[in-house]
């Protein structure tokens, strides 16, 4: 799975989990200090954006776009987080799930986690309009 330069920044690395889908690990680190002992909350949603789009390329190329969904051109329109608790010093994972993958507009949920999936740091949401690119 390729990711964006900016994960490389983060020190984000892909994991997958039982089915497959990518699940995003963002080591804790001075790189993404906000308050001492805190994750800093652009590093959160810069994380959750990734892991959104991570899930919907997995999508794209599960419905056969090509690996990554490389064939489809996606433009994020909308982002928004929702910030339930402060990330601490500990490493945090995100992932993403596609609520609608139209041919032209798909919608992407995505959560951040530390150490209880079922306690997210951060959730959210994204909408994207897609290019299919039509041979011919």
């Amino acid at each position: 799975m390729t990711l964006p330069p900016y994960a490389t920044l983060l020190g984000v690395t892909p994991e997958f989990d039982e089915h497959g889908a990518p699940v995003l690990l963002l080591p804790f680190g001075d790189h993404v200090v906000g308050r001492p002992g805190f994750l800093h909350g652009g590093a959160i949603a810069g994380l959750l954006e990734l892991a959104a789009l991570a899930a919907l390329r997995h999508a794209l190329a599960a419905e056969g776009a090509g690996e990554d969904g490389g064939e489809v051109g996606i433009k994020p329109v909308t982002f928004t987080t929702d910030f339930q608790r402060g990330g601490r010093d500990k490493d945090t994972r995100a992932a993403g799930a596609v609520t609608r993958l139209g041919t032209r507009v798909a919608n992407v949920e995505a959560v951040a986690w530390q150490d209880d999936r079922t306690r997210p740091v951060a959730s959210a949401r994204m909408n994207c309009l897609l290019q299919r690119h039509r041979p011919g």
